[in-house]
């Protein structure tokens, strides 16, 4: 097996060509990853209250956004931002934005049903109680109960953002030089050690996955002693 291939290129799987050339590679896939989830955590946080809300129009709103796009696969989105926004803009955008906004719409309505679910969760006479010392709804659900909700949310969005982390790979359809597309880079110049290339992305994948999944399943543990010690 052809390891020394991998090693030779293993500095272009974490950050592609630079400081010579732009970035690419893990360090792009963490980056989507990041301000995708970032992104999606307002617009998640924003749609989830708005299903919440007793205003129809509000509502139903929020729930044909969250139903079309989670009827919707992922890649079909990027392909749509992509695509479209030439003829919608106008102009054309850069790969990476197409995939960014892709992934911040699609994240979206998965943080809206965490976040539904999240407030959904606590008992209904945290609001009452709230509201009986004189809030209003609004004032009710800012200082009472998100602060509450979003704390039991950490763990759903860490895994959520797993996820995203594993979707980046689907940016190498439209040219966005992150881990996998560098991979398939790499082996198409060298033609001589594929399985051992994509082995290595593989495991690279999997090293950030499982940190990730690591710190949440810490939270969760640490979240459920500090309830315990509320009861």
């Amino acid at each position: 097996m052809q390891w020394d291939v991998v090693w030779n290129n293993f500095d272009y799987f974490l950050w592609g060509a630079f400081p010579n050339g732009p970035l690419g590679g893990l360090a792009v896939s963490i980056l989507l990853a990041v301000l995708g989830i970032f992104g999606a955590f307002w617009i998640g946080l924003a749609a989830g209250l708005m299903r919440l809300s007793r205003n129809k129009l509000v509502k139903i709103t929020s729930v044909i956004y969250i139903e079309v796009i989670r009827g919707v696969p992922l890649l079909m989105l990027i392909f749509w931002f992509y695509f479209l926004a030439p003829v919608v803009l106008g102009t054309s955008l850069p790969e990476f934005h197409c995939a960014l906004i892709a992934f911040i719409v699609f994240t979206g309505a998965y943080i809206a049903e965490i976040v539904k679910a999240g407030v959904v969760a606590l008992p209904s006479g945290q609001m009452e109680a709230a509201r009986g010392t004189g809030l209003s709804h609004y004032q009710a659900m800012r200082f009472v109960i998100l602060p509450q909700a979003l704390r039991n949310m950490i763990p759903s969005f860490v895994n959520q953002f797993v996820s995203l982390t594993k979707d980046t790979s689907l940016a190498y359809i439209i040219g966005v030089n992150e881990l996998t597309r560098t991979a398939t880079q790499v082996n198409n110049r060298t033609l001589s050690a594929p399985t051992e290339i994509f082995i290595t992305i593989a495991v690279l994948y999997f090293i950030v996955c499982y940190v990730l999944t690591y710190t949440s399943r810490r939270m969760e543990k640490h979240l459920a002693r500090y309830q315990a010690r509320d009861r």
